[in-house]
């Protein structure tokens, strides 16, 4: 089992890099360190200080907003923070996010996601090969000749040369997606991926490998673990609990929120809705007390390191190839890196 340090750098009013940490996980053999944006800090600078900071572990993306910048643009992010980081460290994990964020703060049309997926992977394939730069679909036309064109636009390659190779994963949940990152990914970041999450999420892995020609042995599938050493679990619970209610209920619309839609496949259909119901109803309290304590101790490792222990093993049998570990504690990551045996690829 892999594991990866998640950070949410994202989430703060000021940005505080937890440099002590990030080095800490490369020291136990972390596979990689995850940032990611909504409608704050961006996710692909702190990645670049980081290179400098650090001198193996992949740098990520968990994720970058396509509808932040063009397929171009997040390219050259990639290859410029690779370059700084001595090549074959970068994954550029991508996403979509949801109408409220792209017609909201990026003033874009939802649109078709899905297909706007499959080009601006396809793209920055392209500005990774060097190729000269076309794309007939459209969504992002290149040579770009609509509507104010000059009609001078040329097919352009890559002034700057890979220093290694950069990965692209997808963070996605329902099935169109979840095809497509089989299909044309280098691994995926699965959205409500719970006990039965490959008999849920199989058949479309599997008919996104068939189109693929068979599954590649690099693909890869994080999950992701909060660790709370605690002697009160119900206390950490219920401190937990607001946050998810927020994003549940309040992240997103009625007919577009993917938190809800990962609550209910990870088991609990009933609570999301009902979480959802609350929360638009302006209940806050009503949609926190909606969310079963079962939600967060499935989900995360929670209490003592003997309780945490005894129940890794499940976690061993979840279908993942690594896990992204979130914790405020060095003691947490040290325990996961012993659980993982990671600290025995340290160095290597």
């Amino acid at each position: 089992m892999k594991l990866a340090l998640g950070l949410d750098l994202y989430r703060g009013a000021e940005m505080r890099m937890p440099i002590e940490q990030v080095r800490l996980a490369e020291d136990l053999g972390y596979h990689s360190v995850w940032t990611a944006e909504a409608y704050g800090s961006d996710a692909l600078s702190p990645l670049a200080y980081l290179a400098a900071l650090t001198t193996r572990i992949k740098l990520a993306t968990g994720v970058t907003q396509i509808a932040a910048r063009t397929p171009a643009a997040t390219a050259m992010h990639a290859l410029t923070i690779d370059a700084l980081a001595g090549g074959n460290r970068t994954i550029i994990g991508l996403g979509v996010s949801g109408p409220q964020i792209v017609e909201g703060w990026y003033g874009q049309p939802w649109g078709n996601p899905n297909r706007r997926l499959r080009e601006y992977i396809a793209i920055m394939r392209k500005v990774f090969a060097r190729e000269p730069l076309t794309n007939d679909g459209v969504e992002f036309p290149l040579p770009y000749m609509g509507p104010g064109s000059t009609g001078q636009g040329k097919p352009l390659r890559s002034i700057l040369h890979p220093a290694g190779e950069i990965e692209i994963w997808l963070g996605a949940g329902g099935p169109r997606n979840t095809e497509l990152c089989a299909e044309v990914c280098d691994g995926m970041l699965p959205m409500g991926w719970g006990e039965d999450g490959e008999q849920v999420y199989g058949p479309h892995l599997d008919a996104g490998f068939a189109a693929r020609g068979g599954r590649p042995a690099h693909f890869e599938i994080f999950g992701g673990v909060q660790v709370v050493l605690t002697d009160d679990v119900k206390g950490a619970i219920d401190a937990m609990k607001p946050l998810t209610a927020m994003y549940v209920g309040g992240m997103g619309s009625a007919t577009h929120n993917y938190h809800r839609e990962a609550m209910a496949r990870r088991g609990y259909p009933e609570a999301a809705a009902r979480v959802h119901e609350c929360w638009l109803a302006g209940d806050r309290q009503g949609a926190i007390d909606a969310i079963p304590d079962d939600y967060f101790d499935d989900g995360a490792l929670i209490g003592s390191p003997d309780r945490i222990r005894s129940r890794w093993e499940r976690w061993t049998r979840m279908g993942f190839t690594g896990l992204i570990v979130r914790s405020d504690d060095p003691t947490g990551i040290e325990l996961l890196a012993d659980l993982a045996g990671t600290r025995e690829t340290a160095g290597g």
